[in-house]
Order: structure tokens, then C-alpha cells, then sequence
């Protein structure tokens, strides 16, 4: 795994194809508390779930100091007409929340989405303290499902859609 962007001891590495059991650990480690709330937890969902979009070109693992602390996915959309990178997963170990290592993997998302002309989307599970993250760096709420909340962040120069 070579070092991707360093700041202040947070760093991405690339996946690799045999992440992927390690990536399922920490995605069910940082989602379980929410999904259990809304009864939705499910350990074989939750690994399929990974399974339909784990595409390692587009994922990074979070490194703290040299220890995995969380992931990001941020791919190509697949809308036409407003262009925007479709963010994923950001999911960061439970007990490294609130260090600003998600605010930071959040810029260099931002900072992607610019560099390619573009607006980040993403869906986030309803009653998760991700939805009062997701508002405070920027995102608004533009749709609702069964069980997620829609969200986009407009690039600066790009106006809203």
C-alpha cells in the first residue's frame, strides 16, 4: 500500500482486492450501533451490501498514525445532466470519531469533486449522526427513501442544479 496525501498523521493508502474482509469489519463495526437502533442490522446484508460496490480503483483506507481507522469510496456518478462523484462509504472506527479524520476525508472528497467540475452525492441512514455531519460540512438534503437520506454538496463555482 503506498501513502496517497499526509496531513497532521491522518494519511490514505489504495485497497487492494483482499481488503475486503478487513473493509467488512469496520464497516459493520461503525454502522452496527445505527442499524441496530432502526432494526436493521444484518450481518450478510451488510456484506453484500460492500460486496455490490467494493471497486478498489475508487475506495482509500484512513490511516491514523499508520493504523486503519476508517475508509472512503468515492466514484464516478451517473448523472447526465449535473455532473457529481457519488460518495459511497465514509466510515470511520467508532472509537476514532470525532478527531476530525471524517471532516478531513470529507475535504479531499470536496477537493476531488472540484478538481473534476463536479458535485459530491451521497445517501446516509436515516437516524445516523452521520445525517448531522453531512449538514454541517455543506450537504443539503434533496431526497428521502424508506431508510436513507439523500444529500448533495454543491461545488462552489457550480451553482445548484
Amino acid at each position: 500500500m503506498s501513502a496517497l496525501q499526509t496531513r497532521v498523521g491522518f494519511s490514505f493508502v489504495h485497497v487492494a482486492v483482499n481488503d475486503f474482509d478487513q473493509m467488512l469489519a469496520l464497516r459493520i463495526e461503525a454502522l452496527r450501533e445505527s442499524l441496530e437502533r432502526l432494526g436493521r442490522f444484518d450481518p450478510v446484508r451488510a456484506r453484500e451490501r460492500l460486496a455490490a460496490g467494493f471497486v478498489p480503483e475508487h475506495m482509500r483506507h484512513i490511516l491514523v498514525e499508520g493504523e486503519r481507522a476508517g475508509f472512503i469510496t468515492l466514484r464516478p456518478g451517473s448523472e447526465q445532466t449535473a455532473p457529481a462523484l457519488q460518495l459511497d462509504h465514509l466510515y470511520i472506527r467508532p472509537v476514532c470519531q470525532n478527531r476530525g479524520i471524517g471532516a478531513w476525508a470529507l475535504d479531499w472528497a470536496k477537493a476531488q469533486a472540484e478538481l473534476q467540475n463536479c458535485d459530491i452525492t451521497l445517501a446516509a441512514l436515516k437516524q445516523s449522526a452521520a445525517n448531522r455531519f453531512y449538514l454541517r460540512h455543506g450537504f443539503i438534503q434533496i431526497g428521502e427513501s424508506e431508510f436513507d437520506l439523500d444529500y448533495r454538496w454543491f461545488r462552489p463555482s457550480g451553482g445548484r442544479a
